[in-house]
């Protein structure tokens, strides 16, 4: 036994001294656990239901929403002919960037992990080195915008 005077190993009780578990308290907890599972089981499928309803009638509005919209849209004559063209977007490329062009320039003759390092450290995309026409991604323009104003050369007297 230990300090509290539990058994250490086993319950210690021999088991035919024990009386019987009375079957009608056991019936008694389990017929109770029974029926608050399924007033908790109703309730959740009554909410669930009611939701289902709420969320069907928003999209039969809205299907009749989209139905005279439609009817309005095809009611307009000559509508079925009408073409948009639509212009390619041609985004700037790595090399048209000055600052990328200056580090594209300086690492001929550098190891390419000195140049990877040290674009790494200038908060710039390693992996552009590979492919030197790739467009620009979209937070460099940004970016080098705001380096360039915020350079010495742009603090003129």
């Amino acid at each position: 036994m230990d300090e509290d005077g539990l058994p250490l190993m086993g319950s210690g009780i021999d088991l035919t001294k024990v009386p019987a578990i009375q079957q009608k308290r056991t019936v008694a907890f389990l017929n109770q656990f029974v029926v608050h599972t399924v007033q908790f089981l109703n309730r959740f499928s009554t909410v669930c239901e009611e939701k289902l309803a709420d969320l069907s009638l928003r999209i039969q509005q809205i299907e009749t929403t989209l139905n005279i919209l439609d009817a309005k849209l095809s009611s307009i004559p000559g509508l079925d002919d009408v073409t948009f063209e639509v212009s390619p977007i041609t985004a700037p490329s790595i090399t048209s960037e000055p600052h990328n062009n200056t580090t594209l320039e300086q690492s001929q003759g550098v190891p390419v992990m000195a140049i990877r390092n040290k674009m790494i450290s200038e908060g710039l995309d390693p992996d552009l080195l590979e492919k030197p026409d790739a467009p620009v991604p979209d937070g460099e323009i940004e970016k080098n915008a705001e380096e360039s104003s915020d350079s010495e050369s742009s603090f003129s007297d």
